[in-house]
């Protein structure tokens, strides 16, 4: 029990000193609850607003594919140097050590392979995000796909629901319906779909006309990487995206796939925190690569 001899009343209530009341530093969360922003404060630099995740969920469909043949060995020498780790529960399990500190957007639909029909997912249990302590959730949305679009928003609206009720962020992640043109108009569609179903964070593709996309959709939208491309071209994508109002790159075959993945996920970096141009950053890959 408190000591009760030595109550002594308040006197420093800053009377004159107004409470603060300032905005959450990430676009389209003020109304979001402590714990969802503290998850996205982790994957989100506080000083630049934006993030670089590095992506490796593209077992799930495409088996040990180049650049993810072992995990244990790539990807885990990458970890600590990207801001957050998307990947699947069991190569997060299995490769990545369980002393990492880098926050986990935990990939959290299963489903078909590309063997067969893609998109037709299902969602892992919401007590495997929790154990894994996952700070964002991601799941597909496969807008314009006649067969699974609904199934695939039901999906996300489920996982929204789980992730509100434990304050975990998810991520929105736009499929590329197969009869759909791949322009603003588009992944702008598919980006609003995603956040008018609660999705904390969008990923989507970069396209010629991207400031609509980014401008249409309140919360922070991030890019994906998609195929490989050199590296030049790579950090032009980057570098077009954040220009674009982009909040940062999530990025897999680009980094994993590239000469020296290292190098190139520092250069990608730079991009995306400080600004730098693509020959700029190009410079500091051949530098990184050549030490």
């Amino acid at each position: 029990m408190a000591d009760l001899d030595d109550i002594r009343d308040g006197d420093n209530f800053g009377l004159n000193t107004p409470a603060k009341s300032s905005n959450f530093y990430l676009n389209g969360l003020d109304g979001a609850d402590w714990g969802t922003k503290n998850r996205m404060s982790r994957i989100f630099n506080q000083k630049s607003g934006r993030t670089v995740m590095l992506a490796f969920d593209h077992g799930f469909l495409m088996g040990p594919t180049s650049g993810l043949e072992r995990i244990d060995l790539l990807i885990a020498s990458l970890a600590d140097h990207a801001d957050c780790l998307m990947g699947t529960r069991g190569m997060i399990r299995s490769c990545i050590p369980a002393s990492n500190q880098k926050p986990i957007c935990l990939r959290t639909d299963t489903g078909t392979t590309i063997l067969t029909e893609m998109n037709h997912n299902v969602l892992i249990s919401e007590e495997e995000a929790i154990s894994m302590n996952a700070s964002a959730m991601a799941a597909m949305l496969a807008i314009g796909d006649a067969k699974t679009e609904a199934s695939t928003i039901a999906n996300f609206s489920q996982l929204v629901d789980i992730g509100n009720t434990y304050s975990i962020p998810v991520m929105g992640v736009t499929a590329v319906g197969k009869d759909m043109a791949r322009d603003a108009r588009y992944f702008g569609l598919a980006s609003r779909v995603c956040a008018e179903n609660g999705a904390s964070i969008v990923k989507t593709y970069y396209t010629e006309g991207f400031e609509k996309v980014v401008a249409g959709c309140p919360v922070p939208v991030v890019i994906a990487g998609g195929k490989k491309l050199p590296e030049l071209e790579a950090l032009e994508l980057c570098y077009n995206a954040i220009q674009c109002g982009a909040s940062g790159v999530d990025m897999g075959r680009n980094v994993f796939q590239s000469e020296a993945p290292l190098a190139m996920m520092n250069a990608v970096k730079a991009v995306v925190h400080d600004d730098l141009k693509p020959a700029e950053a190009f410079d500091l890959f051949n530098t990184e690569k050549n030490a």
